[in-house]
C-alpha cells in the first residue's frame, strides 16, 4: 500500500475502483461537494474513514498541501507495452501515444498526464530507469488523472519506439532546435509524441529513433518552454487538426 493525498487524487481513486484501504479526513474540514462525494463513495465501498488531526496528515504526506484528505491505496499498476499496442488497435479514433524520455520533475509529469487524459490519449510510455514514475506527488499534480490512463514502463524507450514503428506509428520528437514547426506534420496516422527531459531534451538514441522532430516558435526572450507546457500544446494541436477539438 502507499499513501496518496489531495481531494482530486482520492476521489478519482475511489471512482476508478482502485483498492483503497483507508481514507483520512482532517477534523473540522469544510464540507464541500467533493468531500461529500469522498464520504459517499467510501461508504458505498465499505471503506473505513478516519478523522485525524491536520498535523497527522502533514507528517503522513510530508507536506502541507494535502487539502485535509489522504488515503491508503494499492500501489499503482502499470500497463505493458503490448497492452498499449492492443488498446491502439481497438481505439475508435487514430491512436495517439505520449512517450516521455527521462522526465524527472513530478509536477511536469503530473501536468502532462492531466493533459493526456483531457485529449483522450491512447497511452503513455515512460522509461523504467532515470525517470520519475507514478508517485503520490505525481498523482496530486495530475489531479487524479493517472487513475484513467494506461501508463507503461519500459526498460528501453528507443526499442519500444521501434516496436511501435512496426505497428505503423510515426514517432514525432519535440525538440527546441528543430526546423519543422509543431503544426507542419501529418496527423492522419497513428502517432507517438516524444517529450524529452527537462534541460537536456531528447536522448541520443531516442532522437535517432524519431521519424521527425518538431519545435514550437519562440518570439520572446526565454530559450524554451518547459516540458509540460510544450507537450500539452502539441497534444492539443494534434487533437485540433484531427478535427476532434
Amino acid at each position: 500500500m502507499e499513501c496518496i493525498w489531495g481531494r482530486h487524487p482520492v476521489v478519482e481513486a475511489l471512482r476508478a475502483g482502485r483498492a483503497v484501504e483507508l481514507v483520512y479526513l482532517s477534523r473540522g474540514i469544510h464540507r464541500t461537494g467533493i468531500i461529500d462525494e469522498i464520504l459517499r463513495l467510501a461508504t458505498e465501498r465499505g471503506i473505513r474513514v478516519q478523522w485525524v488531526d491536520r498535523r497527522f496528515l502533514d507528517r503522513l504526506s510530508g507536506q502541507a498541501n494535502h487539502q485535509g484528505v489522504a488515503a491508503e491505496v494499492a500501489e499503482y499498476r502499470y500497463q505493458t507495452l503490448d497492452g498499449l499496442i492492443a488498446a491502439g488497435r481497438q481505439a475508435p479514433d487514430l491512436p495517439l501515444i505520449l512517450a516521455l524520455d527521462a522526465l524527472e520533475d513530478p509536477q511536469n509529469f503530473g501536468t502532462l498526464l492531466r493533459t493526456a487524459d483531457a485529449v483522450g490519449i491512447t497511452g503513455v510510455i515512460i522509461p523504467l530507469h532515470r525517470a520519475v514514475g507514478v508517485t503520490p506527488a505525481v498523482e496530486k499534480a495530475s489531479a487524479g488523472a493517472v487513475e484513467f490512463l494506461r501508463i507503461a514502463r519500459v526498460t528501453n524507450l528507443a526499442r519500444a519506439l521501434e516496436e511501435l514503428k512496426g505497428e505503423g506509428y510515426w514517432i514525432v520528437g519535440l525538440d527546441a532546435g528543430a526546423p519543422l514547426r509543431y503544426d507542419q506534420f501529418a496527423v492522419d496516422v497513428p502517432l507517438v509524441l516524444v517529450v524529452g527531459a527537462e534541460g537536456r531534451g531528447l536522448g541520443r538514441l531516442v532522437r535517432a529513433t524519431c521519424d521527425l522532430l518538431v519545435s514550437l516558435p519562440m518570439r520572446g526572450h526565454v530559450a524554451a518552454l518547459n516540458a509540460a507546457v510544450a507537450g500539452s500544446i502539441v497534444l492539443y494541436e494534434v487533437l485540433r487538426r484531427r478535427g476532434i477539438a
